[in-house]
């Protein structure tokens, strides 16, 4: 840098834009906070300096001036200026200071910053202190000069961030202490707050709510809500009604009630928690919620105007303004992806208490201070509430699962988001799928219809379903289901079960309840007896696997199990539950407290359950004892006597269409653990490789039946032949 000397100018316009009170905080920092010493090496430090500074308005206003393009160092202008030059110009500094002072010409902040500080300190109770640094921090941030000199200073610590405050905006040491503390009305507000970390500059300590916040308190005079309108946004026309949460009607009505009771008698702490998987309805049912009462519902936004994410820790300080904002109104709050703040792997709660987990986990008397004492009743939504601590939990007023709907609701929602699109047998396949969120349909037929125009008619229905396996996929779900009708031949004589199963269906039918233990090898048609029972009994199948019921957060598989009973009772629906095994297994081997709690919750819904429960293993003997005993009847399904074998392998050539020779009767009986699960994989494969006659049938069968776990063939050794035992 090219310095020409000391700029000869005692002018205090050198920024003519800027309002009085931010040119006499620059001074000031300058002047008596060590500002100028850091910007020109005087001081001895070269580490800040006009590195920091872009602006040569700054420089010219600074007494220096050049080609500010060349990048030197604070120790090369030291080395260009003597100290009797710098003293100079830090006394010329300090005339400035000292006539901006005593003037009343310059102008101050703009009219609409003023008047939204006056209204945000009437709303909020800020005393004089409180509203000086809020005008400060709103300033630091839109002021491009005020920001580059607080950077002269580096990074501050508390106390003496603290310190240049006071000064700079002549204030009580202690008073400013108080106003920036946690407890004080700033931060309680969420207005502002003071950033823990001694790393940081005095413009990164200061935290608003966002920079938008600041630009519109100095260029808008608005409403308070107004002003927060990048943080906290009015929600939008539900587009659902009350039908379609008919699932949860149970749960709806009292909810309704107790927001109108809090409503009118003006509670405290009202705090609904709402969860279930993405896509059922979350949003929509608060959208709904807040049109039944007749009052305005606002979102606390996960998003800024530029599409960005917001951290968890600055959506929790735009809801505490909210609170603050709405406490007089009569409006109901909505705070959506909660588990960025009481998730445990959330940064919510972690950047609004500041530090480590351990940290934010002993001071969560924080946090549930605010939720006793929120002024305006809120309604938090997560996917999940596996993550959420007990002592957050216990402190919501009314806890309520959103499901899948059950499949009479699905068949509604679908049908009602297609408009006409898909044929009923698409429909159908949609509505059967139990993870499929109505979201997740929407969403595909929105696509499809945009691009309606440019696809044959014909591969419409296969486009969405194609959108819908993909998501679902996505999710950690099966795709859609291609198989859910009982094969063709399927006869339940023609099923080696311990008990005649024709006749226990006429049972069921009359008793119109049950609890079934179907136990045995794999194959044997415990599942498809199931599907056929449910087919008798007139009632849908809701079919569950272990799988997807053990959660490894604690106490979630207890709940999912609730769940599933809770789902099957809804829809009158017979509960089938594979592999019930891993559900359901001895209690005296277990080794954690877990295994014990879920086969206490399987036996409580057991018992509780009034409809149809089949419970299907291929592994009796590792059932609690307890447990077998609250099963109604088990009945083991063992592998197909001959004369079976043979009636299904003649309709199986029936329905393949290929003749059946008496001759190989015999061949098939010798064929050692046949199930009718051979058949229906045998037929499958018939779709792909076509099997030429009943040989080739035959074949395919002791295929199957040589792969079977338990058919192993050990080698040993005689001589020098080799001896394949169990052949």
């Amino acid at each position: 840098m090219a310095f020409r000397g000391v700029r000869k100018t005692d002018s205090v316009s050198t920024f003519p834009d800027e309002p009085k009170p931010v040119l006499l905080w620059v001074l000031r920092i300058l002047v008596h906070h060590g500002g100028f010493q850091a910007a020109t090496g005087s001081n001895g430090q070269t580490l800040f300096g006009l590195g920091y500074i872009t602006d040569p308005k700054v420089h010219a206003f600074l007494g220096l001036t050049g080609d500010h393009d060349s990048g030197e160092s604070s120790d090369e202008i030291e080395d260009f200026f003597d100290k009797a030059k710098l003293r100079e110009i830090l006394k010329a500094l300090h005339r400035r200071l000292t006539r901006l002072e005593k003037s009343r010409q310059q102008p101050g902040p703009s009219p609409a910053l003023v008047a939204n500080i006056a209204q945000l300190a009437s709303l909020v109770n800020l005393n004089e202190t409180e509203s000086s640094l809020l005008l400060f921090a709103v300033m630091l941030s839109t002021s491009a000069v005020l920001r580059e000199t607080v950077e002269l200073l580096g990074p501050l610590g508390n106390e003496r961030a603290c310190a240049v405050l006071s000064g700079v905006l002549k204030l009580g040491y202690k008073d400013a202490v108080a106003a920036l503390s946690r407890r004080g009305a700033l931060a309680q507000s969420g207005l502002l707050r003071m950033e823990a970390s001694r790393n940081f500059s005095l413009g990164e300590k200061l935290g608003l709510l966002s920079d938008a916040f600041a630009e519109r308190m100095v260029t808008e005079e608005a409403a308070p809500l107004e002003l927060l309108r990048d943080t906290i946004t009015p929600s939008a026309t539900p587009t659902l009604s009350r039908v379609d949460f008919a699932h949860v009607e149970q749960d709806l009505g009292p909810l309704l009630l107790y927001l109108r009771c809090g409503l009118d008698e003006v509670m405290a702490g009202i705090n609904i928690l709402i969860y279930g998987p993405s896509g059922t309805g979350k949003t929509e049912l608060a959208r709904l919620l807040g049109a039944d009462l007749g009052v305005d519902l606002f979102e606390v936004a996960s998003e800024n105007e530029d599409g960005d994410a917001i951290d968890g820790g600055a959506r929790m300080r735009a809801y505490r303004a909210a609170q603050v904002l709405l406490a007089k109104s009569s409006a109901i709050l909505l705070f959506d992806e909660a588990e960025d703040i009481f998730g445990r792997g959330g940064d919510g709660l972690l950047a609004l208490l500041g530090g480590k987990d351990g940290q934010a986990q002993s001071r969560k008397a924080w946090i549930n201070k605010a939720l006793e004492s929120n002024a305006t009743p809120t309604l938090w939504l997560t996917n999940s509430i596996a993550g959420i601590d007990p002592a957050f939990m216990r402190r919501f007023d009314m806890v309520i699962e959103m499901p899948i709907p059950p499949k009479r609701q699905r068949e509604r929602i679908v049908t009602q988001s297609a408009a006409g699109m898909l044929p009923a047998t698409t429909l159908s396949r949609l509505a059967q799928c139990e993870h499929l969120a109505p979201a997740v349909v929407a969403r595909a037929v929105s696509v499809i219809r945009t691009i309606r125009e440019h696809l044959p008619e014909a591969h419409i229905a296969g486009a969405v379903e194609r959108l819908v396996d993909n998501t679902l996929r996505a999710q950690g779900h099966p795709a859609l289901e291609r198989m859910t009708a009982l094969p063709l031949i399927y006869d339940p004589a023609l099923v080696n079960a311990g008990a005649n199963l024709l006749e226990l269906s006429t049972g069921l039918i009359r008793a119109n309840r049950g609890r079934l233990c179907l136990y045995g090898p794999s194959g044997t048609g415990k599942t498809a007896y199931a599907r056929w029972l449910a087919e008798q009994l007139g009632r849908p199948l809701l079919v569950r696997r272990a799988s997807d019921l053990i959660d490894k957060w604690l106490g979630a598989s207890e709940r999912n199990i609730a769940s599933a009973f809770r789902e099957a009772q809804s829809e009158g629906a017979v509960l089938l539950l594979d592999e019930v095994d891993s559900l359901l297994q001895e209690r005296r081997g277990a080794q954690h407290a877990w295994e014990i709690t879920q086969v206490n919750e399987m036996l409580t819904q057991m018992e509780a359950f009034e409809g149809v429960f089949i419970a299907t293993t291929n592994l009796v003997n590792d059932l609690d004892q307890a447990a077998l005993r609250r099963f109604d009847l088990k009945l083991k399904f063992d592998y197909l006597k001959a004369d079976q074998g043979w009636d299904l392998f003649q309709r199986q050539c029936t329905a393949l269409n290929l003749e059946a020779p008496l001759s190989l009767r015999g061949a098939l009986a010798r064929i050692d653990r046949l199930t009718p699960g051979d058949f229906a994989a045998v037929a499958r494969r018939h779709d792909f490789s076509p099997l030429r006659d009943a040989h080739a049938l035959l074949e395919a069968l002791r295929e199957e039946c040589a792969l079977k776990e338990g058919k192993t063939h050990a080698m040993g050794f005689v001589g020098n032949e080799t001896i394949q035992k169990g052949d």
